[in-house]
């Protein structure tokens, strides 16, 4: 009987295990294909930023150059942590492997958000000519990758996993300055208020401080193991 208790003990751990496993290796390949998705739009969008003269575009596609880097970021964790853990050379906590990737994106999210704030203001006192027309076609394109993405990297059984859930709030954060994007830029080009671009980009910045700030505190407890210890009173 002992022995049945100690076997499914045993079995129960290899099974977690697995699943752990399972789980990794599959966020890689979701992260991996979001990676390159990001990257491609990334470039089409820089390179009308430029073609079309529009400043809204192009510092949205070099927000979206900082997001391939974060994303990037998480796809080599994940690699990492898949790779390394199948070996008996190394030994590592994969679980705080994940929550620095996600404390480091969550870094480089919050950095974005500042430069977002910084250019709109900045934008708001020097505004520029855009080409409406070509910068709303090339907004919308993006908007729809972002939605796949956020399809690839939902994580209903991921809870803990800050790297997977760092990757989604960059996309979520893209998907935000690209809607905001298009209602100003629509706005902007039937109305003529062109100051409306500036101030989605400040919102935008605002909503991903939030998402940053409550990100670096999930994982940086993970880190540190912060945890509340539970007194006995009486």
């Amino acid at each position: 009987m002992i022995q049945d208790k100690k076997y499914d003990h045993v079995h129960k751990g290899y099974e977690h295990s697995h699943n752990k496993h399972h789980h990794t290796h599959t966020n890689e390949q979701r992260t991996k294909w979001v990676v390159i998705l990001t990257a491609v739009t990334m470039i089409v969008e820089i390179t009308f930023g430029y073609f079309t003269n529009s400043m809204a575009l192009l510092a949205d596609g070099w927000h979206m150059a900082s997001h391939v880097f974060a994303l990037g970021l998480t796809w080599i964790a994940y690699y990492v942590a898949r790779k390394y853990s199948q070996t008996e050379t190394y030994s590592f906590n994969r679980g705080k492997l994940l929550a620095l990737s996600g404390f480091t994106s969550a870094v480089a999210l919050q950095i974005v958000a500042i430069i977002m704030a910084v250019e709109s203001f900045n934008r708001f006192l020097h505004p520029v000519e855009i080409l409406f027309s070509q910068a709303i076609i090339v907004a919308v394109i993006g908007l729809i990758v972002n939605g796949v993405s956020a399809l690839f990297l939902h994580h209903d059984h991921d809870h803990h996993d800050h790297n997977i859930h760092s990757a989604y709030l960059h996309v979520l954060a893209d998907g935000l300055t690209s809607l905001t994007a298009i209602v100003a830029l629509v706005v902007g080009m039937y109305w003529k208020i062109y100051w409306l671009d500036c101030l989605s980009g400040i919102i935008s910045s605002v909503v991903i401080t939030k998402w940053a700030i409550d990100l670096i505190k999930g994982s940086g407890k993970d880190l540190i193991d912060f945890k509340k210890i539970k007194t006995e009173q009486g």
